[in-house]
């Protein structure tokens, strides 16, 4: 059986896209790249911040939550604060 990669001639897949669009393409990649980088660095920055709060005593997972629950609008909250309680009263932690 003939090897069908080797029968056709080499042909760079970029020929397929136009030179616009390869650098296009080419920019949006970089910049996807960078803003990993930046991510990256803002997560190393925020878990510098948690280690800071935990040797001055407090309580991370706690700060999380805290954390979690600020970015909410208050009714969100409020909704999930109501169905907590109906849970835990459900379940018999009331």
């Amino acid at each position: 059986m003939a090897d069908f990669a080797a029968s056709t001639p080499e042909k760079d897949e970029s020929d397929a896209i136009g030179a616009a669009a390869r650098d296009q393409l080419r920019a949006l990649v970089a910049r996807i790249e960078r803003l990993e980088e930046d991510k990256a660095g803002v997560a190393a920055d925020i878990k510098e911040v948690y280690a800071e709060a935990k040797s001055m005593g407090y309580d991370t997972k706690v700060l999380r939550k805290v954390i979690s629950l600020r970015k909410q609008d208050a009714h969100e909250r409020q909704e999930m604060e109501a169905l907590l309680e109906l849970y835990l009263g459900a379940v018999g932690e009331h």
